[in-house]
This record gives C-alpha cells, sequence and structure tokens, in this order.
C-alpha cells in the first residue's frame, strides 16, 4: 500500500519531435502551472525544426532523448522533481488549472488517472468517438497518451516506467498500472489534435487503431505495428 504524498509537486513531461508549429500554444496554458510550483520538462527526440528554440523559454528545461516516445517520456521523467509525473502529447492543449486537478486527485489517493480527450475538430463523428474513448478508458482502466496520463513518481518507478515500445507504449503503462489500482478518469478535458483522423478519414482511421489494438493484444510485433500506423 502506498500512502498519498505530502505537498506533492508535480513535473510536466512532454515528448517532441518536430513541433515547432504547435509547442508554444501547448506550453502556453501551462505558465501558471510553473507559477504554482510545477515544473514543464520538454523531452525532445532530435527536432530538426525550431521546436527546442521556442520551447526553451517557456519551460524549465529542455532535455535531448534518444528518440521514440516512450523513450522521451522515460529520459523526461528521469530528470523530473516531482512526487506526480503528467505526461502530455505534444498536440494536447490542457486547462490552465488542470495541475490543481491532478493534485487534487492525487492527495485523495489516486495512483494514476487520466483526463477526459476532447478532439479539436468540429465534424460531429468526432464527438462520438471521444465520447467512446472516454468511456471506453473508465470501463477498460486503459488510458491513451491523448487524455494526458498522470501517475505518482512511485508508482511509476514500481511498474518500470514505459517500455520501450515505437508503439502501444500507453496501453502497456496502463495494463501494469491497472495491477496496482483504477485509474482515477477526471471529466475535466483536455484538447487534443484531430489532424490525424482528418487526414486519413475519420472512421478509416478508427477502424485502423481498432485493428492495431486487436493484432497487439494478440501478439503482434510492435514495430511492425507501428509501421502500419505511420
Amino acid at each position: 500500500m502506498m500512502n498519498p504524498p505530502t505537498q506533492a509537486t508535480l513535473s510536466i513531461i512532454i515528448p517532441t519531435l518536430n513541433e515547432a508549429g504547435q509547442i508554444a500554444a501547448t506550453l502556453a496554458p501551462l505558465q501558471p502551472m510553473r507559477g504554482r510550483g510545477g515544473e514543464v520538462i520538454v523531452a525532445d527526440g532530435g527536432s530538426e525544426d525550431a521546436t527546442v528554440a521556442i520551447a526553451t523559454p517557456l519551460c524549465d528545461r529542455v532535455i535531448s532523448a534518444p528518440r521514440g516516445r516512450a523513450r522521451q517520456m522515460n529520459a523526461g521523467a528521469a530528470t523530473a522533481r516531482g512526487a506526480v509525473l503528467w505526461f502530455l502529447h505534444a498536440d494536447t492543449l490542457a486547462p490552465s488549472d488542470a495541475d490543481l486537478t491532478v493534485l487534487d486527485s492525487v492527495t485523495k489517493g489516486a495512483l494514476w488517472g487520466r483526463f477526459a480527450a476532447r478532439l479539436s475538430g468540429s465534424h460531429p463523428a468526432l464527438r462520438i468517438i471521444e465520447r467512446m474513448m472516454n468511456l471506453r478508458s473508465c470501463l477498460t482502466a486503459i488510458a491513451t497518451g491523448d487524455q494526458g496520463l498522470f501517475v505518482r513518481r512511485d508508482a511509476f518507478a514500481r511498474v518500470g516506467g514505459y517500455r520501450d515500445l515505437p508503439l502501444m507504449e500507453d496501453i502497456e503503462l496502463s495494463r501494469a498500472l491497472k495491477r496496482l489500482g483504477h485509474p482515477a478518469c477526471l471529466r475535466q478535458t483536455v484538447v487534443t489534435s484531430s489532424r490525424r483522423w482528418e487526414q486519413h478519414g475519420i472512421w478509416r482511421t478508427v477502424l485502423l487503431m481498432w485493428r492495431l489494438r486487436l493484432r497487439w493484444f494478440l501478439g503482434a510485433d510492435a514495430e511492425s505495428l507501428a509501421r502500419r500506423y505511420r
């Protein structure tokens, strides 16, 4: 049994790769959180654009990490000082008071959890997809990176962090964490980019993701799935 940390501090970890067009918007609502004692770490995987230059004045530090979302997030966690780790995708926008929600949840006993996701586009089908995504994650205790997964540092260390996978790293972390306890399914929303759905077709993308997830649970190789996803 792990007791909730007293006076928990929060580290927000953002993996980036060529996100110059988005990173400033992602970091802007995190500035009040820095003022409340949270730290923001950008874990860059070798961006070839202006990502690092844009991010540097808007975060506490930028670190270089081996390319790969799991590797970058693990590298960020290794340098973090907070008792609570919050992993936020570079194309996900959080409310400026979301840190208070995370810390309140942890103080009340949550080991880990996620926000409700809202997709950025306006197509009616996206409203159905986001509702299904949020309901599914509560029922199955499996969260995705688009939902802003947070976890106590001691629980993250206990499960060994993210597995070094090119895809499904968030699914595997959730599977490990749910052995320790059910996630806190927060109602507060984060807005994640719907660009993949819109570029490749909304229902085509949904079917692809379900096929990939099914193949993963049936034992498919993560690298082959990642190639299909890309």
